[in-house]
């Protein structure tokens, strides 16, 4: 059954009991939606579990290797390949910067009002995990058009964390990390391959989609080593900060898209995108600039936690 025939429940009244039709789409949505997520969380329990039994495994090096190698070519070869038309994506675009634009003042208002750190607080609340979560699961629940609207708003988050994040941990930017890096010279050279039409010979483009196909199963694996390494603190304030996030997001991310009249797709990838829980890199970031890394520790594993809950409740209404 295509997502599409999936439909809610409907009761005739209080003491009608759903037909068996009824019932059966429940279920198979259901499982839809096991479908989608299991294999997320699947993988990265791998990671999880490989931590745990005494395993070696150096995130950096695996780091490196995704977001310099196998995220770069994703990318590109998605961009490229891509059938979705370019007018489509360019209205993704404007949705995605209004829906961070808004995110990024929620997000001050909501620090200011806590009286949180700027510094350590604000950027893990706009910088979703739209890369190791958002990737695979707008892949496995809209297929290859959702993973091309996806790649297009993993991609300006990352350009939007490699500066203003950057900016917000350190104290300052340097506008050479961002020319400097791989997944910004995929995203403008993808869009200049889609847009002018070109296509790699097809023993490039082999090769790209092979070290490209390693991304997404290495960064939910890496997910689950990071995690399992992190040592969360003060964990009733992650708990309402995740909470009030994912709910900012979800509203803005609807609202800005339905503003710019998206389709079904793009409009659910843009939510779910916006929806993903705390990004490790939030972590690393903090770490690398001396910030105050433990509260961010304890944002990434309540936020992911809580995720398990609530990205299969927002499948439920967006499949």
């Amino acid at each position: 059954m295509t997502p599409d025939a999936l439909v809610r429940p409907r009761f005739v009244g209080l003491s009608t009991f759903p037909s068996e039709k009824t019932t059966k789409q429940s279920v198979n949505l259901i499982l839809t939606v096991f479908e989608v997520v299991a294999p997320v969380f699947l993988l990265a329990s791998i990671g999880f579990a490989w931590v745990k039994l005494g395993f070696d495994y150096r995130i950096e090096f695996v780091t490196r290797l995704a977001m310099t190698l196998s995220v770069p070519c994703l990318i590109f070869a998605a961009l490229m390949q891509t059938e979705i038309a370019p007018e489509a994506l360019g209205t993704v675009f404007l949705a995605t910067v209004v829906t961070y634009a808004l995110i990024t003042v929620g997000c001050y208002l909501l620090v200011k009002a806590g009286r949180l750190n700027v510094r350590t607080y604000l950027a893990p609340l706009i910088m979703g995990n739209t890369g190791n979560l958002g990737l695979p699961l707008a892949l496995f629940a809209f297929g290859d058009e959702g993973l091309g609207y996806a790649v297009v708003i993993f991609a300006m988050m990352g350009i939007y964390s490699f500066t203003y994040g950057v900016w917000l941990v350190s104290g300052g930017g340097d506008l050479r990390k961002v020319v400097e890096e791989p997944l910004v010279g995929a995203t403008l050279l993808g869009a200049l391959f889609l847009w002018q039409g070109w296509q790699t010979p097809r023993f490039l483009t082999n090769t790209i989609e092979l070290v490209g196909q390693m991304a997404i199963p290495l960064m939910l694996i890496t997910l689950g080593v990071a995690v399992a390494r992190l040592q969360p603190g003060a964990v009733s304030r992650a708990i309402w900060l995740s909470a009030l996030k994912a709910a900012l997001c979800v509203a803005v991310a609807w609202s800005a898209g339905t503003y710019f009249a998206l389709a079904p797709v793009p409009l659910a990838v843009l939510i779910l995108q916006a929806a993903t829980p705390v990004a490790v890199t939030s972590y690393l970031l903090a770490a690398k600039y001396e910030a105050d890394a433990d509260p961010v520790a304890g944002l990434v594993v309540v936020s992911t936690l809580m995720s398990v809950g609530f990205i299969p409740l927002i499948l439920v209404f967006l499949i």
